[in-house]
């Protein structure tokens, strides 16, 4: 396996990506308390490699932007 710097050192495999997370969970209760559905699935996205920590901190803390159906002209 080739070292991808998008990840730490000690953040390579899936498994240790896994690991980092329960530990950042471990210490700041709030980010699972208050996640979202939405933000349940940048955490898998992070531990499946194809995020990274800081895209998945910059996702869950961008404001979501819905469409305005309902005054959309006709």
């Amino acid at each position: 396996m080739s070292y991808n710097p998008k990840f730490g050192p000690n953040a390579q495999t899936p498994a240790e990506r896994a690991n980092v997370l329960r530990q950042i969970k471990a210490t700041n209760p709030d980010l699972v308390k208050k996640a979202t559905p939405y933000v349940h699935r940048l955490y898998g996205q992070y531990v499946a490699g194809e995020l990274s920590w800081e895209e998945v901190c910059a996702l869950r803390d961008a404001p979501q932007i819905l469409p305005d159906v309902y005054n959309q002209p006709q």
